[in-house]
């Protein structure tokens, strides 16, 4: 195939030469694997006579070829290779330049929406059905949190609301935010561009299809209308067929003939797609060049809905930036993703974010999960599990491997990586044979029936039997065994044997010519240049003389040190041997593509099969977790509960030398709910044995620092870690679906924000408020600190008394406040109210070590059992200056009840304030809470206050009357009487 990279547009390739030479003042013969000419190349001839080895004189440096090693482009056409083929990083793993961004396109009119997203990784677009948008598009920031889409598309003509919100979205983000022509955004056109995609027009064909008629049957099929038009459509694929297969086969994927607005959103994106893709690719081949494994519909009723406040507040991801400045690089830092995501393949922890990011709301999907892991915990499968992590470490992204393959650019690597697959394919299914008590899991079901090993074996022995892996190193390029095509190894035998044929040839050569005219003479072949005679460049032919050529030769070119000629026997060597190594490499890449066509069959097959591995790799790093940091099963019921005996902060007690666990117990909905179906408000048995009642408002009080959040932090873990499909850090714990979690817990403050940090909380109650269902999960910690207290407590209440209000719509509440005065009769009385009440646990203690008693329960609540720590503010005095330096412990464990002191100043002389105005605080804290605070008005100096006064001023006043100018003696010993000091003398 001479002319077949020039036919794709490339430029003809200049190759480096080899030469066979004899250095000899009667005789010469030819040295083969001579250095290309400077012109060529840039290099001395005459250095390549220091080469030794073979396999350096006769390598070959390709153009970026569609079947050949790529490289970086020279001036002149040539490629300078920059790859190793051993010990670099996978080049599947590598992201093509300009192409791997997350592109979203979407468009709202008349506050519906519809949007489209292309997952450049998983070769995939996600949709979002045309859906009722609410007035704070809350729809939207969701899927563009859950997407981090790099660019975002919209129509001219989508609503002004809708673009200001993706446009703030996008200034957060440093992502780019384009507002396109409305013609661009076409429903009719998105249709045409879906039916246009390989992955809808294309079905796969049969190898009895594919074959194409014998030379003899050529005349009679050119007479026959009919068997012409057959042929067509098996060569060139009838449009027409195309079409209707990708409108019958677009209802498979999704129901988008009714959605207007997401078939404009998907044409807009596919087509800005292309246009990237031709910038970045010569080699177009518009939009069936594009990538798309699938399509899927982003069905956000089965996941759960939880947005970037909450993620940032449960710290479920937490990106650090790189050591260097110099590096816009992130890792992931303490985090639950830190520690959940110890997958083993680039597809699997693509996966694990997918998890983490969408949780699932289907209790057989996470059954499913929790049987998994339960079965690679057990002992007798610890040893399976860790073999299989194993194999998963050698399995590469397939999909992008096959990407490459693809596209003509593919190395080595890729195909190496590809046999690896196979045979670890075959090593995964036996081991899962090993798993004990496994084979009504849903995994291993999928894995057997996606590990086609038979299929796979073939194909990695085809792969191993037809690339030969030791010169495919050498040459740095896809070699093919011997034995395999019959005019290849006779091609190769001539080129391998032609060193021979050279030195007879250069010797007969040197017997002919002058001996005067060439102390030496080399016989060397150019690829796509052909033979030539190289004579070493003499002085008097550097000047203005110029080059002397011999009856019946040709001069062809020079460099600093020789000179290459044609003559009549180069030119029969030409016509009778040929250009042998272009027509290797030609005929190889012919090989090579016959079996990319034989793998390509069975794409779809090796995508599914690593699907299903990156659901195992996940469940894996599941029950490697969970063994690692002893969590437990949780039992997911359909109830509306969470019930949780001695859970555990996830990340708090990795950093801590002891952890205190706690329970939790609350129901959403109408709240007032037993375990036990018998029970009755009059059962006083069950009152007398603490068999209290569930709420659907959990409100915990307590010292400041005394780890209130990090308790509510836990119980959200907890039930988010279950939903995953993830064992959880507890003793036990019977878990309902929570379908949306929302938090006012850390508010991120930013000067690029116009509002103010109480803003932002009311923001996140808002749409919380807006959103949230009776099996949501809100917390709410300390809401209202941020403006007065009065209003921050009235704010607060009232957000509590309006989800209790909604009855069976109530989701579930977790507050933690320092609010003490709200609860009271008229605002929230802890006697009716559906709350249950809890306080984190702390003891004091004296200097001697002794335990200090805080109080005795108050009336009001002890008829509940609700014990109460009243307030330990009181005025200073002598008598009271002692018990105030008691020292605070934390105990970190919850009790029932409530503690109306947040011990603020013995928190504030803990972390080092000074005790004078930790003692000046607790006094007005007191006045404060008595009403007395009009006494702060009749306060009058102490004696010793007005001791101290006086004897201030009478300095002042000796100061003033200090004449500088006449006192210029011993200042200071007037500087002492000044001060009223006496002077010692010297």
């Amino acid at each position: 195939m001479p002319g077949f990279y020039r036919a794709r547009g490339q430029k003809k390739r200049k190759l480096p030469a080899t030469r066979k030479s004899k250095n000899s003042p009667a005789s010469s013969h030819s040295k083969y694997g001579a250095p290309a000419p400077s012109n060529v190349d840039g290099e001395d001839p005459q250095s390549a006579d220091e080469e030794d080895s073979p396999a350096l004189r006769k390598k070959v440096r390709w153009e970026g070829s569609h079947h050949a090693d790529t490289g970086d482009p020279t001036e002149d056409g040539t490629v300078k290779d920059t790859t190793e083929l051993e010990g670099n990083v996978d080049s599947s793993e590598a992201e093509a330049p300009g192409i791997d961004k997350i592109c979203l396109a979407g468009w709202c009119q008349n506050r519906r929406v519809g949007m489209a997203y292309y997952d450049p990784k998983k070769c995939r677009i996600y949709v979002l059905e045309d859906t009722e948008e609410t007035s704070h598009f809350d729809l939207t920031k969701m899927v563009l949190e859950q997407a981090s889409p790099d660019v975002v598309l919209t129509s001219s003509r989508s609503d002004d609301v809708f673009m200001d919100t993706v446009r703030d979205f996008m200034e957060g983000s440093s992502g780019i935010f384009q507002i396109r022509p409305n013609k661009e955004f076409a429903a009719a056109k998105g249709k045409d561009r879906l039916m246009s995609l390989q992955l809808l027009s294309d079905l796969p064909q049969d190898e009895d299809q594919n074959s194409m008629p014998s030379s003899d049957d050529v005349s009679s099929i050119s007479r026959n209308a009919y068997n012409f038009m057959a042929r067509r459509k098996d060569v060139m694929h009838d449009p027409t067929t195309k079409r209707w297969n990708a409108s019958i086969r677009l209802s498979n994927f999704a129901s988008l003939e009714s959605l207007p607005l997401c078939m404009a959103s998907i044409g807009a994106l596919l087509d800005h797609l292309v246009r990237e893709r031709a910038i970045n690719d010569f080699e177009d081949e518009g939009i069936r060049g594009l990538e798309v494994r699938d399509i899927e519909c982003l069905a956000l009723n089965e996941v759960m809905q939880i947005n970037a406040d909450a993620l940032f507040s449960l710290q479920v991801f937490e990106n650090e930036d790189h050591a260097s400045m110099h590096s816009n690089k992130t890792k992931e830092g303490l985090s639950l993703a830190g520690i959940l995501n110890v997958t083993n393949t680039a597809l699997g922890r693509i996966l694990m974010r997918s998890w983490l990011l969408r949780p699932s709301l289907s209790l057989s999907v996470i059954n499913s999960r929790h049987d998994a892991v339960e079965c690679f915990l057990r002992p007798e499968n610890i040893t399976t599990a860790n073999a299989l992590n194993g194999h998963l470490k050698g399995i590469k992204n397939v999909p992008r491997m096959l990407s490459i393959l693809r596209s003509g650019k593919a190395k080595v690597a890729e195909w190496q990586g590809l046999v690896k697959f196979t045979v670890l394919c075959a090593m995964l299914k036996e081991t899962l044979t090993e798993l004990h008590e496994a084979s009504n899991l849903d995994v291993v079901k999928n894995l057997f029936s996606a590990l086609d090993i038979s299929c796979f074996r073939e194909l990695g022995t085809k792969i191993n039997d037809i690339i030969d892996w030791e010169e495919s190193a050498e040459a740095r390029r896809v070699c093919v065994r011997p034995h395999i095509d019959e005019e290849l190894d006779n091609r190769k035998h001539v080129y391998h044997g032609i060193d021979t044929v050279l030195s007879k040839v250069a010797e007969r050569i040197s017997q002919v010519i002058p001996s005067d005219y060439a102390t030496s003479l080399n016989i060397v072949y150019f690829p796509q240049l052909g033979f030539l005679i190289c004579v070493p460049m003499r002085d008097e032919w550097r000047s203005g003389v110029g080059v002397q050529v011999i009856d019946g030769w040709s001069f062809q070119f020079s460099s600093e040190s020789h000179v290459y000629f044609k003559s009549q026997e180069m030119q029969d060597m030409d016509a009778h041997i040929g250009d042998l190594h272009s027509l290797i490499v030609d005929r190889e890449i012919e090989i090579v593509e016959a079996l990319l066509e034989e793998i390509l069959v069975h794409d779809a097959a090796m995508s599914h099969a690593c699907d299903v591995c990156a659901e195992l790799d996940c469940l894996l790093a599941f029950s490697d977790v969970s063994r690692a940091y002893s969590y437990q099963r949780p039992i997911m019921v359909e109830d509306n509960i969470i019930d949780i005996v001695q859970g555990r902060h996830p990340l708090q007690e990795l950093v801590v030398d002891t952890f205190v666990p706690n329970d939790a117990r609350i129901i959403g909905g109408d709240g007032r709910f037993s375990m036990f179906k018998n029970y009755s408000d009059t059962d006083t048995e069950l009152e007398e044995n603490h068999l209290k009642l569930w709420n659907t408002v959990l409100l915990c009080t307590g010292a400041n620092a005394c780890g209130k959040s990090v308790y509510l932090k836990q119980i959200a873990l907890i039930q988010y870690m279950a939903q995953i499909g993830c064992f959880v850090p507890a003793e036990a714990a019977t878990l309902g679906i929570v379908d949306k979690i929302f938090t006012r817990i850390s508010t991120r403050e930013s000067v690029s924000k116009v509002q103010s940090a109480f803003m932002i909380d009311l923001n996140q109650v808002s749409l919380a408020l807006r959103n949230c269902t009776g099996r949501s999960l809100i917390l709410l910690d300390e809401f209202g600190k941020g403006t007065l207290p009065t209003d921050g407590a009235g704010l607060l209440c009232g957000v509590i008394k309006h989800l209790l209000s909604r009855k069976s719509n109530c989701p579930k509440v977790l507050v933690a406040t320092h609010f003490h005065d709200v609860f009271r009769e008229e605002i929230l009385d802890p006697e009716s109210v559906p709350i249950s009440f809890l306080h984190m646990q702390v003891m004091f203690t004296a200097r001697d070590g002794k335990l200090i008693e805080t109080g005795t329960p108050s009336n009001s609540l002890s008829s509940r059992g609700l014990p109460v720590t009243p307030s330990t503010a009181r005025p200073t005095s002598a008598a009271t200056q002692e018990e105030q330096r008691d020292e605070i412990t934390y105990l970190y464990r919850v009790m029932e009840g409530l503690s109306l002191d947040s011990h603020a100043a013995k928190c504030a002389e803990l972390f080092g304030i000074p005790p004078r105005l930790v003692q000046r605080a607790r006094y007005v804290s007191q006045l404060l809470s008595t009403h007395e605070i009009g006494r702060l008005l009749d306060e009058r100096m102490s004696e010793r206050e007005a001791s101290e006064l006086e004897e201030a001023e009478s300095i002042c006043r000796r100061f003033l009357g200090w004449d500088l100018t006449e006192h210029v003696g011993d200042v200071k010993k007037t500087f002492g009487q000044v001060l009223g000091r006496e002077q010692e003398d010297s």
